[in-house]
């Protein structure tokens, strides 16, 4: 081997714990950072679905009576008349 090579070698050697320790490291933040962004998919995937689901149920129908509206304002205009 050349002299070159050696040297490489005994520097990647005296590193080599440093290095290990370094791509486990690296290793559990990909395998976390990946589970989250599994997560916020699937949790975006449901929420979707849910909102599908529930956009599809029918609705209720709701009938409103106005006529104590109708009456208030009647009423109101028939004072400010009275009052003038």
């Amino acid at each position: 081997m050349s002299q070159e090579k050696v040297d490489r070698y005994k520097k990647e050697k005296a590193n080599r714990k440093k290095n290990l320790k370094k791509e486990k490291f690296q290793n559990i933040l990909r395998k976390c950072v990946v589970g989250v962004v599994g997560l916020v998919l699937i949790g975006w995937i449901g929420y979707s679905a849910y909102g599908t689901y529930e956009s599809n149920k029918p609705k209720d129908k709701v009938q409103i009576d106005y006529t104590a509206v109708k009456d208030l304002t009647q009423n109101l205009a028939d004072a400010a008349e009275a009052g003038e």
